[in-house]
């Protein structure tokens, strides 16, 4: 299964609206004969990837998957019929599918005399790749994840309003990674004025190339400035003018997009958390004070301490120097 989680984090953000998932073939002795993933849509699921690499030695075999089988004939055939004409005798899944269209192959194969066991490592497969996604199959929005980096006293600028660079070369070169990986960065037009960000993915490590690009998404009324870099050709741009964060999820559920990196400023950042909108928090927080300069939230429609958005920290790690804190709200 730890091999099926790396395979579906590998092409987490290539998939959507489809699932990233995962899947491993042992033969009838226990030994790998096949790996696979989800393809982009249209293309083949983990399932069949899996089973054409392991070939005939996938008959009396097990086959390891992160999410379990479909059972519907959506662009692609069934999973299930692919699992059951290589004649494997035993599948493991860590998650449910939610979706009721696709719900249901775990049944399935157990009528047809397969051995079927469901859970196993379900809660490490729920927080990573197929988190946006079992988010968008449940409520038909894409998962939101706010990403913000700030001192340890809160602040995302100096009082001057410079920002670059309270966070570390390492939490910077992490955070390119995780937008190679998702369907869109949202900012506000206030941000676009103040940074002139390009808000694409750079390589990571040197001489890496093929970097995937996310959609591009400025929200607010104002026109953008002429010559802003967010304009640029190196991804597409997508600018809604609205200051409505359910009016901007829809728009982006539309498009297929599943998984959003929210990297605007305190006044979006807040528009989110008051809508109920933000369904991730990934705060680095650099050992440093700054003393003055805005905080990362304002607006959130929080008047006293009793309507202080509760979270649950899920993880708090080290990225260099920085603190990585990663929470969900407690809801």
């Amino acid at each position: 299964m730890a091999l099926a989680v790396a395979a579906s984090e590998r092409v987490r953000g290539t998939t959507s609206p489809n699932p990233p998932v995962g899947c491993v073939i042992l033969d009838a002795g226990g030994e790998l004969v096949g790996e696979g993933a989800t393809r982009p849509p249209g293309g083949a699921h983990a399932e069949v990837v899996a089973l054409g690499r392991a070939g005939e030695r996938a008959r009396g075999g097990t086959a390891v998957v992160t999410l379990e089988p479909c059972a519907h004939h959506g662009r692609t055939p069934p999973c299930t019929g692919a699992l059951l004409d290589a004649g494997v005798a035993r599948v493991v899944y860590a998650v449910a599918d939610p979706n009721p269209k696709a719900a249901g192959g775990a049944e399935v194969l157990r009528a047809a005399g397969v051995r079927v066991e469901g859970g196993l490592s379900g809660e490490e497969v729920r927080r990573g790749p197929l988190r946006a996604w079992l988010h968008f199959a449940r409520t038909g929005r894409p998962h939101v994840t706010w990403k913000y980096a700030a001192s340890l006293d809160g602040r995302v600028a100096a009082g001057d309003g410079t920002s670059r660079w309270i966070s570390s070369p390492q939490s910077r070169a992490e955070v390119h990674e995780f937008r190679a990986r998702v369907d869109a960065i949202v900012v506000g037009t206030g941000t676009v004025r103040t940074d002139d960000p390009r808000l694409t993915a750079r390589a990571a490590r040197p001489g890496q190339d093929g970097v995937r690009q996310p959609l591009r998404v400025v929200v607010g009324k104002s026109d953008l400035p002429p010559g802003a870099r967010v304009l640029d050709d190196e991804a597409e741009t997508m600018h809604l003018r609205t200051h409505d964060p359910d009016v901007v999820l829809g728009a982006l559920a539309a498009r297929g997009v599943v998984d959003v990196l929210l990297e605007g400023g305190p006044t979006l950042a807040g528009a989110f958390t008051a809508a109920g909108r933000v369904d991730r928090v990934l705060a680095y927080l650099a050992p440093k004070f700054l003393g003055d300069g805005p905080q990362a939230l304002r607006d959130a429609g929080v008047s006293t301490v009793t309507d202080a958005v509760g979270l649950v920290v899920e993880q708090v790690s080290m990225c260099g120097p920085d603190v990585r804190v990663s929470a969900v709200p407690a809801r």
